[in-house]
């Protein structure tokens, strides 16, 4: 009887024993929660960079506002101390950008209801991301991927811009990180 009593606690693993395996000491585990850790810094960089575009649009909205009522003689400085600066660096970028503004300024009350919706977009976007929300990874996908084949066509059509190059560059990035993060997440 007393055999069988210590052969019992024998074949039974130890408390310790268990304690390894449910903390994870097996290799594979670890690796899974560095790639874990490495999917969540890569879309917390795309959150941040959602930031930054909320933030700059917001920035916009607030020199729309604040200066709409003489914005055409504003534009002509800003493009002309643009341009003794910097000469003809990102010069399309820049009358495109003041084309907008002119075109803002007539009816700038629209056009700051678009840029706040535009805005809020982003953060909401960068919350999802952020806090790991499914709907937020398709939302990115879908926004960022709509825009590659137009990016693509455009820098066919039009005279090359490194500009252009870049941002297409940038959002097939932003569609890799946040479509493998899909995958590991088994969304797809």
């Amino acid at each position: 009887m007393v055999n069988s009593s210590q052969h019992n606690d024998n074949s039974r693993p130890s408390i310790a024993g268990e304690s390894h395996q449910l903390l994870g000491d097996d290799d594979s585990l670890s690796n899974k929660a560095t790639k874990d850790s490495e999917s969540s810094e890569s879309i917390k960089a795309v959150a941040v960079y959602e930031i930054v575009k909320g933030a700059g649009a917001l920035t916009g909205a607030f020199a729309l506002w604040l200066w709409h009522t003489n914005l055409e003689r504003w534009l002509a400085q800003a493009s002309d101390s643009w341009q003794q600066r910097f000469g003809s660096l990102f010069s399309p970028q820049i009358d495109s950008i003041v084309q907008i503004a002119q075109q803002a300024s007539k009816n700038w009350s629209l056009f700051l209801l678009f840029i706040f919706a535009y805005v809020s977009l982003r953060f909401i976007e960068a919350y999802g991301l952020w806090q790991d929300k499914t709907w937020a990874y398709w939302f990115s996908v879908i926004g960022y991927g709509i825009f590659i084949p137009i990016e693509i066509y455009y820098l066919i059509v039009s005279p090359f811009d490194w500009f252009k190059l870049g941002i297409l560059l940038l959002n097939i990035l932003i569609v890799v990180v946040v479509y493998r993060n899909m995958k590991r997440k088994g969304l797809i």
